[in-house]
């Protein structure tokens, strides 16, 4: 749940912020220079800060959230939030898809940390790996990607100062990575990105995991993933969420919305759980500590969609629920309009309510962390 606090705490879609103006600099060109395997439909990955958004859920679906995921986590009492972001097959109710398809995303990575690091998911960076090439070069594409993100992502990079520098560099070429990928349908050339771009990229990825990194900031995530055991799905899936932005603007209902805010946000957690790792004293499951970082990703990118609704408008954008913006007698109409009525007040009071429950169900799995990542969490 670790880096998922911090990091989606100052980067939830990639950057909680706006103010940093992330990536509007010209200077991202060095870093962003993959772009040329992109070919044309890729385009210059200039980025423009970018955060991915996420609608609310109303209250009356959130006591439905919160009796979900029980199932192997039933230990972990004070982690209800698994609750409210997972689906339970084994408690006789129907699963939905998005809960379920996340559930199964959390089980896999969690396996894969008890596997390599016993019933306690105590992790440690494994000694240096060399890639191919010289290892001073690998020592400057992570250096580098700590300069790409003390630039762009401010409050957050302060948060890694805390951290080990082992873990500080794992999650400085997360960041990176993640950052690139949410330029590629976001940037100024974001209309000609077309999803066989997005295809390039996630065969680039798989590459990437099997120690073939295309380029310098590839080469430090490529590093990263061979020490700590991150699984390459949550990162497939934050693509996924890239292509969902291609052809997606409203959503039906939060079970759709929930399944996005996953994508593009979630994923985040769940890939930094490994690298902040979980505390050999830990009672928690370690499946409720993952749940706890995805709660903390959703809340985040809640957050975003509350804050952002005037400039997702502007765009065409509405990333409500259609559902509940109808039981609060509004409209996409009332949106573009820029109505602020008390139906309006009453909506947003409901939609900052779920968005804080996520909230609180994270922090409790602070304490489930190992002791070196929870200050900067």
């Amino acid at each position: 749940m670790s880096v998922t606090l911090l990091w989606v705490a100052s980067f939830p879609g990639l950057e909680v912020s706006r103010s940093t103006g992330l990536f509007d600099s010209i200077q991202h060109v060095k870093f962003l220079d993959s772009s040329k395997v992109m070919s044309q439909d890729y385009g210059s990955i200039r980025a423009k800060d970018r955060e991915r958004r996420w609608r609310f859920y109303s209250l009356s679906t959130d006591m439905k959230y919160t009796c979900v995921g029980r199932s192997g986590i039933e230990r972990a009492s004070n982690f209800p939030m698994v609750a409210n972001v997972l689906a339970n097959p084994a408690a006789g109710e129907v699963a939905v898809s998005s809960e379920q398809k996340v559930y199964d995303v959390v089980l896999k990575q969690a396996s894969l940390v008890k596997r390599k690091f016993g019933s306690k998911g105590e992790i440690d960076a494994r000694p240096d790996i060399a890639l191919p090439g010289n290892l001073s070069l690998l020592s400057e594409a992570y250096d580098r990607c700590g300069e790409i993100c003390a630039e762009y992502a401010k409050t957050f990079y302060l948060g890694t100062l805390l951290m080990t520098p082992e873990r500080q560099r794992a999650i400085w070429a997360i960041y990176v990575w993640c950052r690139r990928t949410d330029e590629l349908v976001d940037g100024p050339n974001a209309s000609q990105i077309t999803p066989s771009a997005l295809d390039r990229w996630e065969s680039r990825l798989e590459e990437l995991f099997q120690g073939r990194p295309f380029d310098m900031l590839d080469a430090a995530l490529s590093d990263t993933v061979a020490r700590f055991p991150v699984d390459i799905q949550p990162f497939k899936d934050m693509i996924e969420g890239m292509r969902t932005d291609l052809k997606k603007s409203r959503y039906k209902n939060f079970d759709e919305l929930y399944l996005y805010c996953y994508y593009v946000a979630g994923t985040v957690g769940i890939m930094s759980v490994p690298i902040m790792g979980i505390s050999p004293y830990s009672q928690a499951t370690t499946e409720s500590v993952y749940n706890a970082a995805l709660a903390l990703g959703i809340a985040n990118q809640l957050t975003n969609i509350l804050r952002d609704v005037g400039e997702d408008a502007s765009r065409g954008r509405v990333y409500l629920p259609q559902d509940e913006l109808a039981q609060a007698g509004l409209s996409d109409d009332d949106i573009f309009a820029g109505k602020v009525t008390d139906k309006w007040r009453n909506f947003m009071k409901s939609q900052i309510k779920r968005a804080r429950m996520f909230f609180d169900e994270a922090e409790k799995g602070v304490t489930e962390l190992n002791e070196a990542s929870r200050w900067p969490v």
